[in-house]
């Protein structure tokens, strides 16, 4: 249960940045409203997670989860550039992420 609370976990991590972004145009206070209550959500779910993951790769894999889907989101929602190595260079990410989940125990 605790790898299913650490996606999930990685999951609402990728919401904060997309409602501080949402924040800046229309309904600003909403917007930032969602992205608390990610962060607070997201927070407490690696929290339970970390209950029977050691801390370091919870950490590593949710901000991990976190880091490649708010980049995904930003080239499909907002248009930020997809350029050849920053994929490279996300795609490192996505091999780490997975190099700790083979190797953790």
């Amino acid at each position: 249960m605790s790898w299913i609370y650490l996606v999930l976990a990685g999951l609402c991590e990728i919401g904060w940045p997309i409602g501080l972004k949402l924040a800046s145009g229309k309904s600003p206070y909403l917007w930032t409203l969602f992205a608390i209550i990610a962060m607070a959500l997201s927070g407490y779910l690696l929290y339970l997670a970390q209950q029977s993951i050691p801390m370091g790769t919870a950490y590593a894999i949710w901000t991990g989860i976190g880091a490649v889907g708010a980049f995904i989101v930003g080239i499909i929602w907002f248009k930020d550039p997809a350029t050849l190595f920053r994929i490279i260079s996300v795609s490192l990410i996505v091999f780490g992420i997975i190099g700790l989940k083979l190797s953790a125990h």
